[in-house]
């Protein structure tokens, strides 16, 4: 999780709010089982303690891993973001030059990216593939199904 973490305002307030919520209530809750599961008897063969020391750890390490990520993000104003290339946070509009078909996707850092809402992420195949391409330019990306042939259409926030 090393390097710059690029978000919206948005997203970066949605992960903060979650590292709050782990950190209060999710760590209440682990203590809570560990002791529940202490109340059982014998530690040396209590599952339900094992199990619940487990759950604590991966808390643990998911708090761990987002405040690596809060430390190192960098909140992006949208009105200061250069549309004369493809940019993490711009949206592009492109064409498969196969299919002819034109779709508009919204590249985001990793932790934002969501197909649906067609948020790609800056590190997936297409995403690289389009980082730093202008209007009129072909990306050529390696997908599992083989080379695929995009031109960029328009660029914009």
């Amino acid at each position: 999780m090393a390097g710059i973490h690029y978000m919206s305002q948005e997203a970066y307030d949605k992960l903060r709010a979650e590292l709050e919520e782990l950190k209060s209530n999710g760590r209440q809750e682990a203590a809570k089982a560990i002791a529940e599961a202490r109340e059982k008897g014998d530690l040396s063969e209590n599952a339900e303690y094992d199990a619940a020391k487990e759950a604590q750890g991966l808390l643990e390490l998911k708090i761990n891993n987002l405040e690596k990520v809060v430390a190192s993000a960098r909140v992006l104003d949208p009105s200061e973001i250069d549309t004369n290339e493809v940019r993490v946070m711009t949206k592009v509009k492109i064409k498969n030059l196969k299919t002819k078909k034109a779709l508009v996707y919204h590249l985001v850092s990793e932790s934002e990216s969501d197909l649906k809402e067609r948020k790609i992420s800056v590190t997936s195949p297409v995403g690289k593939g389009l980082l730093g391409k202008k209007i009129g330019e072909i990306a050529n990306v390696e997908l599992p199904v083989g080379k695929v042939s995009f031109e960029i259409l328009d660029i914009f926030v």
